[in-house]
């Protein structure tokens, strides 16, 4: 019965996105979000779109499952990375005030083709990353309702997914967006609420809660979000790119709304995961399972149905950014609506393919894109904020920096860099990882900087 409901469900979602879809879409709607007449999305639309953007479903399970081990600690260490709405509002804002269209426009003025290369490599990751583990996840919800139906879900999603997406590109994306947000709050909404409303349920429990393992690691947690979330925003083309669709005024706003909204959802859906360690259940299916067991079958529906639009209003996103990014950035194909279709049935081909390919190490190397990042802290903030002149040598040591960081946790197990790395917890690991690209970053781009 269950499982028959989530695929009606699932068809309602992809019908609903094929309908809000564009009848029509021209070359500058496809790749830069406008209209047929020329005009840009207006506030909500934006804001609607940056948040249901990501939160993508990934993100959902992981506040869940560090709520259930680490308690209120772990959740709210995945929801400090929603301030990069705050910090990414904060770049754009600078990156527009300097006449730039792009954070490739920047980077290009300041660094060349080879600053634009070294970006433009880790935003491709990111993307393909995206696309993976949104597809990941729905492979898990069917596989723990129907086993062995994750793969054939995954392929269906990939190609009905593909389809609204290659015909409008980031017009469709944007007009889909609102609908799949306002589904996605209609069902968190009344989730929340039934849990809410459990007997037993306390919110001085969730608040307090320790977690399955103590919340020790939560705080080590939101220490690495502390260091990561300045550059984070600026790696994620889905965010960027929807930073200069509209007026300043408009997407100032947007990102500040983006930011209150994103953040309550992602500690509501946290507190799912965090209570169910408070009642004991056991963990099985990434939380799936547990769900399945802890509620009665409509909240789990709710749930399920949250996850599900959130995994195909990312996809269509990343999608859109991949075409952009390959089609105006890099010159791979043409600016033309085949061509960026094209760039979107290979991403989603690959994303797809990854999905075969074991799930822990990969998940890793999602977790880890945030490290890969930092190599534009220092970068903005000394050479956007500060307003310095920054050499090529500076930045590609602190690019490397980055690289090597993220390689050597996504790798720790490793015996020739777990020779390296200190003893401890991993995300004990990944803290002292962060500190030591952070410091040789700053300390190669002051090294280099004078005054612009």
């Amino acid at each position: 019965m269950q499982t028959t409901l989530l695929v009606v469900i699932s068809g309602v979602i992809i019908v609903a996105s094929l309908l809000a879809a564009p009848r029509r879409v021209s070359v500058d709607g496809f790749f830069s979000g406008k209209s047929d007449s020329g005009v840009a999305p207006g506030l909500w639309v934006l804001v609607l779109s940056q948040v249901t953007t990501w939160i993508f479903a990934r993100s959902l399970m992981n506040a869940a499952i560090l709520g259930y081990y680490y308690g209120i600690a772990g959740t709210l260490a995945y929801a400090a990375y929603y301030g990069s709405f705050l910090t990414g509002g904060f770049i754009v804002g600078h990156l527009r005030a300097k006449g730039a269209g792009s954070l490739q426009d920047w980077l290009g003025t300041h660094f060349g083709t080879i600053g634009q290369a070294a970006y433009n490599l880790v935003i491709g990751l990111r993307l393909l990353s995206e696309v993976f583990a949104n597809l990941l996840v729905v492979g898990l919800i069917f596989d723990a309702l129907a086993g062995g139906s994750g793969t054939i879900a995954i392929l269906i999603v990939s190609v009905l997914g593909l389809a609204y997406s290659a015909w409008g590109g980031l017009s469709a994306a944007l007009r889909t967006d609102v609908v799949q947000m306002l589904l996605f709050l209609v069902a968190l909404t009344l989730a929340f609420g039934a849990l809410v409303l459990t007997p037993g349920f306390s919110l001085t429990a969730v608040l307090t809660a320790p977690g399955a393992s103590g919340p020790y690691n939560g705080w080590i947690l939101l220490a690495v979000a502390a260091l990561q979330v300045f550059s984070y925003p600026a790696h994620d083309p889905v965010m960027m790119d929807r930073g200069f669709l509209a007026d300043k005024d408009t997407t100032r706003r947007s990102f500040l709304h983006a930011f209150w909204i994103s953040t309550l959802c992602i500690l509501a859906f946290g507190f799912f995961g965090i209570q169910a360690s408070l009642v004991g259940a056991p963990y099985e299916g990434q939380l799936i399972g547990t769900w399945g067991g802890m509620f009665p079958p409509w909240v789990f529906a709710l749930l399920v149905i949250s996850l599900l639009v959130s995994a195909m209003s990312t996809l269509d996103s990343a999608l859109a950014s991949s075409a952009r990014l390959a089609v105006e950035e890099l010159g791979l194909a043409t600016r033309s609506l085949m061509g960026g279709r094209i760039v979107m049935v290979v991403v989603m081909a690959l994303g797809a393919a990854l999905t075969l390919w074991g799930n822990a190490t990969l998940f890793d190397a999602v977790a880890v894109s945030g490290t890969a990042s930092m190599f534009l802290t220092p970068v903005l903030l000394i050479g956007l904020v500060g307003a310095r002149r920054i050499p090529l040598w500076s930045y590609l040591t602190a690019f490397g920096a980055a690289v090597t960081g993220a390689f050597a946790y996504f790798a720790r197990s490793w015996d020739s860099v777990a020779a390296f790395l200190p003893e401890g917890h991993k995300y004990e690991q990944l803290l002292v990882i962060c500190c030591v690209v952070l410091c040789i970053g700053f300390v190669a781009v002051l090294a280099g900087a004078r005054k612009g």
